[in-house]
C-alpha cells in the first residue's frame, strides 16, 4: 500500500505510512501544486512531524486548534481551504478533524482557538475543530494540516461536507502546503 503514496507526497511527509494515500492531498495535489511559488504552512505551536501540544487534543478540556501561519501563497490566489485528517485512522477515508475555508490568503495566519470564517463538518458532523482522540493502543496518529490556495471564491454554505469541499476545489488549486502534527493516547487516559 505504501507505493500509493505519491513520491512527492511521501518526500514532504515525515514517517510515511499507508494511509498516507488516502489524504485529500493526494487527490488534490501533484509535484506542481505542493510548495509551489514557495507557498508554506507551519505553526508557532509545533514543529513538522512533532508531538502536538496537549492543550490542542483530548487531554485538556477547554483544548482549542493550534495557532497556524503561511506565507507566499501564488498571487492570484482568492482564498485559502484548511483539511485536516488523521490518516492513520481506520476505513476508507481519513478520519476529518476540520474544513475550513474563506481564509483571507494575505492575512498569513489563523490564531490559536479562533473561529475561521468557514467551517465544514468534521467526521463526527459537527462544524469544529475535533479533538486529536485516538483509541489507546492506536500507537502516534498523524494529524496532517493541509493547506490549499484556490483561484476563485468557493460558494459553499457553512457546515458543507467534505466530499462538497473537495469538490469545489478540484481544477482550482493553485498551490498546497502541509503540516504534520502527531499525538498519541496515554495508557489508561482514554477520553472515548
Amino acid at each position: 500500500m505504501l507505493e500509493k503514496v505519491p513520491a512527492w507526497l511521501g518526500s514532504a511527509l515525515k514517517n510515511v505510512r499507508a494511509g498516507h494515500a488516502k489524504l485529500t492531498i493526494a487527490r488534490l495535489g501533484g509535484e506542481n501544486v505542493l510548495g509551489a511559488k514557495g507557498f508554506t504552512l507551519k505553526s508557532p505551536a509545533f514543529q513538522d512531524g512533532a508531538a502536538l501540544d496537549p492543550s490542542f487534543t483530548a487531554d485538556e478540556e477547554d483544548a482549542v486548534a493550534p495557532p497556524l501561519e503561511w506565507s507566499d501563497p501564488p498571487p492570484s490566489t482568492q482564498e485559502l481551504v484548511l483539511i485536516v485528517e488523521d490518516p492513520d485512522a481506520p476505513g476508507a477515508e481519513p478520519f476529518c478533524h476540520w474544513l475550513v475555508w474563506g481564509l483571507a490568503p494575505q492575512r498569513g495566519k489563523l490564531l490559536e482557538g479562533e473561529t475561521p470564517p468557514k467551517v465544514g463538518k468534521n467526521s463526527y458532523m459537527k462544524a469544529e475543530w475535533l479533538l486529536p482522540d485516538p483509541p489507546t493502543g492506536h500507537g502516534s496518529h498523524d494529524y496532517v494540516f493541509q493547506l490549499y490556495a484556490v483561484d476563485m471564491p468557493l460558494a459553499l454554505p457553512p457546515g458543507a461536507g467534505r466530499s462538497d469541499l473537495v469538490r469545489q476545489m478540484e481544477g482550482h488549486v493553485l498551490a498546497a502546503a502541509v503540516l504534520t502534527g502527531t499525538y498519541a493516547r496515554e495508557d489508561g487516559d482514554d477520553h472515548d
